[in-house]
């Protein structure tokens, strides 16, 4: 539908804008007729609003010829034939209300308006018209620019949440693969155990259905993910494993992607902990830095195992995920010096709604 028709706000500041063209029209030929300018005002201003309308037709002779797509002598051909109408158009209307307005008593005389300068006025009505072509072929492309970029902007977010789908995909499956493989093992030498890590592991992967849904979560229910990945793997480990969190006042509610620490957990007991006789303990941290959360994960490591090994694929799918939800903002550090293997994250700290 016409853009100006299609909303009463547009209509009514369209239909001012040509009385106020009108007026100063009005006062322009008055000044040529020798009329006075209210007995132009006559004709003119009702003429104008009539005019208006004709000018809007200018949008579909625009859509029916775009610019980028039509050849250039069809939209040359369409603009020259369609102004010339719109001015012989102008012309003979005016000569119309001119006649009729002369009928009324007090307007006698005012039909000779239209009568002389027939050039000038055919000439006025069609820069008119051209005017509003070039008005509507530029509201055309805006619309095409804005259209193009909700196009791209969309194909992104689709692009998007593909690649985070993939991603959470890499990690949920792997996680229960190793899981079934300790509950496999632990049924003939720990049935108890078993049965407990099965308890467990659904309480688990029901909390991780539930947030995963979301697109972020408050770090404290992450962190519940987290107490509960090394809850089933202390029945795994036992007292070779430890695990201690500690998140200062405030950052709890700050928002992260679900299950984004997850995979960071399961790279320091499997490619730390469960690699020294000993165990280990897992020491995660969160504080504010400013307006960025950061977050930190450390366990000690086998120092003769060779650095490729320690690291796993969970690094990178971490450092994707946190690069296609924040772009640059984000970042992934990696230390491992002195025996311990440290990875730091670094996030904006946002603590707005997220939908479920």
């Amino acid at each position: 539908m016409q853009p100006v028709l299609a909303r009463s706000p547009r209509l009514a500041l369209y239909l001012a804008a040509c009385l106020a063209v009108g007026g100063l029209l009005s006062a322009a030929i008055a000044g040529r007729s020798g009329l006075s300018v209210a007995r132009t005002a006559a004709v003119v201003l009702p003429l104008a609003l009539v005019f208006g309308f004709v000018c809007l037709s200018s949008w579909y002779v625009c859509r029916a010829t775009p610019l980028r797509t039509s050849p250039t002598a069809m939209v040359a051909g369409n603009i020259a034939g369609s102004t010339l109408f719109a001015g012989a158009l102008w012309l003979a209307l005016g000569r119309a209300f001119a006649w009729a307005a002369a009928r009324i008593p007090g307007l006698a005389g005012v039909d000779r308006l239209f009568s002389s300068d027939a050039p000038l006025l055919f000439a006025v009505g069609a820069l008119v018209y051209l005017l509003s072509l070039a008005a509507h072929y530029v509201v055309l492309g805006v619309d095409e620019a804005q259209a193009t970029e909700q196009r791209a902007l969309e194909v992104q977010l689709m692009a998007r949440e593909a690649e985070l789908k993939a991603l959470r995909a890499q990690i949920e499956p792997h996680f229960l693969f190793n899981s079934l493989n300790s509950i496999s093992a632990l049924t003939t030498a720990d049935p108890a155990g078993a049965r407990r890590m099965c308890s467990l592991l659904g309480e688990f992967l029901r909390a991780s259905l539930k947030f995963g849904a979301r697109e972020r979560i408050p770090l404290a229910d992450e962190l519940a993910l987290v107490q509960a990945f090394f809850d089933i793997e202390r029945v795994r480990f036992g007292s070779r494993l430890c695990f201690e969190q500690a998140a200062e006042d405030g950052v709890r509610e700050c928002l992260v992607p679900p299950l984004l620490l997850q995979p960071l957990a399961e790279n320091a007991v499997n490619h730390g902990v469960a690699e020294r006789l000993e165990g280990g303990t897992v020491r995660l941290h969160a504080a504010r830095a400013g307006d960025m959360l950061r977050i930190v994960m450390e366990n000690a490591f086998d120092a003769d195992r060779p650095r490729e090994a320690r690291r796993g694929v969970g690094l990178d799918n971490v450092r994707r995920r946190l690069a296609t939800h924040y772009g640059g903002r984000a970042t992934l550090g990696v230390n491992d010096e002195d025996g311990r293997f440290r990875v730091t994250i670094s996030l904006p700290a946002s603590r707005e709604a997220s939908p479920p």
